[in-house]
């Protein structure tokens, strides 16, 4: 049978978490989805924000092909102020979303004129998708947006809540208790305490988050779905952690990066990019300048704004620095003029276009999950500063098991250990043992996304399950 014939009248739901790298990541398995499977309609659910963002107008008309988005409800109540992405507004969606996805979905339904033959959604929101395919009696496929690592992590959160009965009140103080290795779970034993998400240490019911409770609930949910799908591939994994998740996910499918193509496209012409960041690159010597950028959640305190530009200021490295309008107060008086002919401020810069130019020699990251593999794919060592979720798991990946970075001292920036990593990163014998790192991971990467590699043969898996259910 043709994949017309199977395909004609599938209509797949995707829900997506509007906040972080979350949207990015599912917008781009739901647009390679869709052109492997150009007949399945699919309507993709998330804020109206995200769905600006990820569905720019142009010319007056979004044009989508198989994709129309549709907006759910942010759940922030009418004249109430709260920062975007913030703990305040992730909880309030959370706690919106059964009811908002599920109106979205009704309208979508009666606008497309089909049902939902499945759903497609972020493991963020694995409890209220169960429950909803559940009540469709559609299967479900989850998006795991973070590493293997993470996941395993939240997978054993009742056992590391059991090792550790008191973490949640000394996991700040306790040294001992931070150092402690996790070596009781399965790919975890280079890891200690102190790297685990917040969350996962939490034993008092009554002060967690929703978004904790959810993703403590991982162990019990994710089995329930037909497959869990990885950003990730299988070649990057320690033998006992993809073993044991395989165990516990038997359809665990490792799709690859996917924010970013593979192998990285050629850049475009830097007279086309608007906010100037490839034509001030060119302007630079080969691996010169240090990116810094810590995504769009994240935000650096004022005291290391000034840590970080005293650092910049004394080595005297080019730079470019994504940093916003309001935290540029914070910046030491008379910087901005001191350091001009060598450093360039952007709100926002094309990240996987800036890190795969010549002149990118380090990147400096909150290690977000996206950013830490786009440096992967152009070979871009990177200095860590983790902030929240999964950032310390995979600054400790990045630096003990990968050792394609380093982690900043004290998990803090501060003027002498930015200044001590850049030396280390640009111009030690260790920097070119990262660089060298990098190439080996990168070579497995190409070959793993490649027509016959592991990623594409489970993206294929992903799509014939799609088309068949």
């Amino acid at each position: 049978m043709s994949v017309t014939e199977v395909s004609q009248g599938q209509h797949v739901a995707v829900l997506a978490f509007p906040y972080g790298g979350h949207g990015l990541t599912m917008i781009n398995l739901t647009r390679r989805l869709a052109s492997a499977a150009p007949n399945i309609q699919f309507s993709f659910f998330s804020t109206a924000k995200s769905n600006a963002r990820l569905f720019p107008v142009r010319k007056s008309s979004i044009k989508t092909g198989s994709i129309r988005p549709f907006n759910v409800d942010d759940g922030i109540p009418l004249n109430h102020v709260v920062k975007e992405s913030s703990p305040e507004a992730v909880e309030l969606f959370l706690k919106a979303a059964p009811v908002s996805f599920k109106k979205a979905m009704d309208s979508a339904a009666s606008e497309t004129g089909r049902g939902f033959s499945c759903l497609l959604t972020d493991a963020f929101l694995a409890p209220f998708a169960d429950e909803m395919a559940a009540e469709l009696q559609v299967p479900w496929i989850s998006l795991n947006g973070a590493t293997p690592y993470d996941l395993s992590a939240h997978v054993y959160t009742d056992l590391i809540r059991q090792r550790f009965p008191n973490s949640s009140r000394s996991h700040g103080n306790d040294e001992t208790m931070k150092h402690q290795r996790l070596d009781f779970v399965p790919g975890l034993s280079l890891f200690q305490v102190m790297d685990l998400p917040q969350g996962i240490l939490s034993t008092d019911s009554s002060k967690e988050s929703l978004l904790s409770w959810t993703l403590s609930k991982t162990r019990n949910i994710l089995p329930k779905a037909t497959a869990v799908v990885m950003k990730f591939f299988q070649e990057l994994y320690p033998v006992p952690l993809l073993n044991d998740l395989y165990s516990l996910f038997p359809n665990l499918l490792n799709v690859g990066f996917l924010t970013l193509e593979l192998p990285p496209p050629p850049l475009p012409p830097s007279s086309t990019d608007e906010t100037g960041c490839l034509s001030w690159l060119d302007t630079r010597n080969p691996k010169s300048v240090v990116y810094i950028a810590f995504g769009t959640v994240a935000k650096l305190p004022s005291s290391e704004i000034m840590e970080l530009a005293a650092a910049v200021e004394e080595s005297q490295i080019p730079f470019l620095w994504v940093l916003d309008e309001n935290s540029r107060q914070f910046l030491p008086t008379g910087f901005l003029e001191n350091v001009s002919s060598y450093g360039k401020f952007v709100s926002w810069a094309p990240q996987t276009q800036v890190l795969g130019h010549p002149s990118t020699g380090v990147f400096i990251t909150h290690s977000g999950a996206n950013s830490v593999f786009e440096s992967i794919a152009n070979e871009v060592p990177m200095i860590c500063r983790p902030f929240f979720g999964d950032h310390a798991l995979n600054g400790r990946l990045v630096e003990e098991v990968w050792g394609i970075g380093v982690r900043i001292e004290g998990l803090v920036l501060t003027k002498s250990g930015v200044v001590k990593s850049l030396k280390l990163v640009l111009g030690d014998e260790e920097g070119k043992k990262m660089r060298e790192k990098l190439q080996e991971l990168n070579k497995l990467v190409l070959k793993a996304a490649g027509p016959n590699g592991s990623a594409a043969q489970d993206f294929k898996s992903l799509v014939e399950l799609i088309l068949n259910l």
